[in-house]
């Protein structure tokens, strides 16, 4: 069997001694060509911008889980909930603001890229976005001027200022805008129902009812825009909490017993208790039945309009108390040194390259060597045995 044959270390010095111009040639040719390759690349500057990431505050169920996680030993993180500043840089690095970026500063001409994807390309391997445990937002930006690279980074800046106003990023954000979508259908449905009425009492004649009638018109209209607003409110609180919540499970109950109240209202069951002044509208004469239902429509929309404007002023506060404040510690300036290329280390790493090549190419010269040398040893040793 063949064995392979170990260099002693004696004996690697004394082959690295023997090829010593080999391994000064290697590393002289490798120090020439990261010189050359050094020397060939175009000074960068690198602009850097510093944000405060706004501290949101938490909700009631964030710091409900807080407690608990106190109380087992289970941190925050373990339950996926990181950092704000991790929401902000995914912001940053997103497209709409890389387009804005190159739609503003012309960047696929200055990066001289054929489409626009190759621009984000080499925007994005320019720009640089990372957070320390300080929450400070670091926005670095490369480029061959200086004045450009402090433009960019600024601009990131003002792009996330853009973009955090018109996204929604907190609670009070989303029931704000929920509500805001609910106000202006209701305000379409108000001015529908006033104008049914309109017509009602031109095609009826009918102008004036009872005060009783009036008043079950009013019971019933104040009991649907009641129910009408458990619902709107249900289906706020779907979108942060299930249906075991407390507050959930008590909304709901109120919602039942307000629909078997307007269902009392609204028909002659036998219900309805002696003495009461609220007359159900099976009772009511057919003559004014239509001035009836049109009324209460009315009064739903105006007493809903009346609800859904309450809430929505109240989520406009709580969105102007939570609302996440960007705060710019530094903004950037045209850097007045260079970051890169680092000529030196390059051509300090090509003359060790060299070297160890050169070394190698030494080694594997002597192999061959060895192998003649005792090569014409083998038959004698044959011989020998013999």
């Amino acid at each position: 069997m063949k064995k392979t044959e170990l260099l002693s270390v004696s004996e690697l010095l004394s082959v690295l001694r023997q090829r010593w111009m080999m391994i000064a040639g290697g590393a002289l040719l490798g120090a020439l060509l990261a010189a050359g390759y050094a020397l060939s690349r175009q000074d960068s500057f690198t602009a850097t911008a510093v944000v405060m990431a706004p501290q949101q505050a938490r909700s009631s169920a964030l710091a409900a889980l807080g407690q608990v996680g106190a109380s087992t030993g289970i941190s925050m993180p373990e339950f996926g909930l990181r950092s704000p500043a991790d929401l902000y840089i995914g912001i940053l690095a997103s497209r709409t603001i890389a387009d804005a970026l190159i739609a503003r500063y012309h960047l696929q001409e200055r990066y001289q890229a054929k489409t626009m994807t190759a621009a984000r390309k080499r925007l994005a391997a320019k720009s640089r976005f990372s957070a320390g445990k300080d929450t400070l937002i670091r926005i670095a930006v490369e480029d061959a001027d200086p004045q450009m690279a402090a433009t960019l980074a600024n601009a990131y800046v003002d792009e996330l200022y853009r973009q955090n106003s018109r996204l929604a990023l907190t609670e009070a954000s989303s029931r704000r805008l929920f509500f805001e979508k609910q106000l202006e259908g209701e305000k379409e449905a108000l001015n529908q129902a006033e104008s049914s009425l309109r017509q009602t009492q031109e095609r009826t004649g009918v102008v004036q009812i009872s005060s009783q009638m009036d008043a079950s018109i009013r019971a019933m209209g104040q009991v649907r825009a009641e129910i009408a607003g458990r619902e709107v409110a249900l289906r706020s609180m779907a979108e942060s909490v299930t249906e075991q919540n407390p507050d959930y499970v008590r909304v709901s109950t109120e919602l039942q017993a307000l629909r078997g109240q307007l269902r009392r209202l609204e028909q002659n069951d036998g219900s309805r208790s002696a003495g009461d002044p609220l007359i159900p509208a099976r009772s009511m004469p057919a003559a004014g039945i239509d001035y009836l239902r049109t009324m209460r429509e009315m009064k739903y929309h105006e007493t809903l309009l009346d609800l859904l404007t309450r809430q929505y002023e109240a989520a406009k506060v709580d969105e102007a108390k939570q609302a996440p404040v960007l705060q710019v510690v530094d903004l950037a300036t045209p850097p007045d040194l260079k970051s890169g290329p680092q000529r030196t280390i390059i051509t300090l790493l090509g003359l060790v390259s060299g070297a160890v090549c050169g070394g190698a190419a030494g080694l594997l010269r002597r192999r061959p060597a060895a192998a003649l040398t005792h090569a014409p040893e083998a038959p004698a040793a044959m011989a020998a045995a013999a």
